[in-house]
């Protein structure tokens, strides 16, 4: 299953359930349970799992460049107004 979006974020309880690391509580959690289940069901082999684990990395791969592309926005509209400032 290739994703080609962020999936929606979980709500604090459904993480809670699913004992997800606090770290680990983004866009991508709902990628991480199934990776997770996988992965206790393979004995953390690390040759399984090799689409979930692939599908995750994609959509950390994914929410880091839209943090990036929201990081240049604020950057160009802090300079926007300072040049409206000046």
């Amino acid at each position: 299953m290739a994703i080609h979006e962020i999936p929606e974020l979980l709500s604090h309880e459904e993480m809670k359930k699913h004992q997800i690391p606090i770290a680990f509580r983004d866009r991508c959690a709902s990628l991480l349970i199934p990776l997770n289940k996988c992965r206790k069901q393979g004995g953390y082999l690390p040759w399984t799992c090799v689409e979930e684990r692939h599908d995750y990395e994609h959509c950390q791969y994914l929410d880091f460049k839209r943090r990036i592309k929201e990081l240049e926005e604020v950057k160009k509209a802090r300079a926007a107004a300072a040049a409206a400032s000046e």
